[in-house]
């Protein structure tokens, strides 16, 4: 019609609003599960944390392409061992050890042998006892091991899929479980469902497994999944749910599978 503006999609501020209002759940993932500073406020709001667990499986992905291109630049050049120490410090850094103190809470909690009210307790003292600093241990031990282990081929691979393999069990614990305690932070994430969320990060993990090693890393995918949710009976017949320390724990302990199985399981045919 004669005398109607087209809109530049540049600076119609609907568009802008919506891609703005579209990018703040990524943003907000990216605070919640890493230490990258990110400029203003976006990504702050509790709404943008609640529709941010779509986002976790990326945010995992890009992590692990940061991590495996260390590992790779490492293995030109370094002993094994010192590419897997550097590494595992690494995969700690992303998250400024967050998800380590919350695997320490939830060992301390599950293994005390308390009632369920008292596990909880335990596992909002910000002291770590005896079980966490064992959980620490382990967790970093098979971690080193497993990386040390790896056949060159299988190291960038294997640190690739980790970050993504701990991120996309975070969504899956948040859809399989419900919230054990009726306040606190990680309850934000249960303000929509995440059944939807769950089956795209199982898929974006399947399919990242694939690409990197194709038929063969059904095994590392299946793990994963299985330990996930061998992880969620464990907790929710124990506390009857998740908290925000049992997301933490996943994450770690998932991490781990990734290279473990590529450790005890070698793969030739890795691409």
């Amino acid at each position: 019609m004669r005398g109607r503006r087209e809109k530049n999609p540049e600076t119609d501020p609907l568009r802008s609003n919506r891609k703005t209002h579209s990018m703040k759940p990524l943003l907000a993932a990216i605070r919640f599960l890493t230490i990258v500073p990110l400029p203003g406020a976006w990504g702050t709001a509790e709404e943008d944390l609640a529709r941010s667990p779509v986002w976790f499986p990326i945010v995992g992905l890009l992590l692990g392409i940061a991590a495996a291109a260390i590992a790779w630049a490492l293995s030109l050049a370094a002993p094994p061992f010192v590419t897997a120490a550097v590494v595992v410090v690494v995969l700690l850094s992303f998250s400024g050890c967050l998800h380590m103190d919350g695997l320490a809470d939830t060992a301390d909690g599950l293994l005390s042998s308390r009632p369920r009210e008292r596990m909880l307790e335990i596992m909002r003292d910000s002291h770590t006892g005896a079980m966490g600093v064992i959980a620490i241990v382990c967790v970093l031990l098979a971690k080193f091991a497993a990386l040390a282990s790896l056949d060159p081929r299988s190291l960038w691979p294997a640190v690739l899929l980790m970050p993504l393999a701990g991120r996309c069990a975070m969504v899956v614990h948040m859809a399989v479980l419900p919230y054990a305690r009726p306040e606190g932070l990680a309850n934000i994430f249960y303000r929509r469902r995440a059944g939807l969320a769950a089956v795209w990060a199982a898929a974006v993990l399947a399919a990242a497994v694939w690409a990197v090693l194709g038929w063969q890393g059904l095994a590392v995918w299946v793990a994963c999944m299985a330990v996930t949710l061998a992880l969620a009976a464990y907790v929710y017949r124990k506390i009857g749910g998740s908290t925000g320390d049992t997301f933490g724990a996943v994450c770690e302990s998932i991490e781990v599978i990734p290279a473990l199985v590529l450790a005890l399981w070698p793969l030739p045919g890795v691409r």
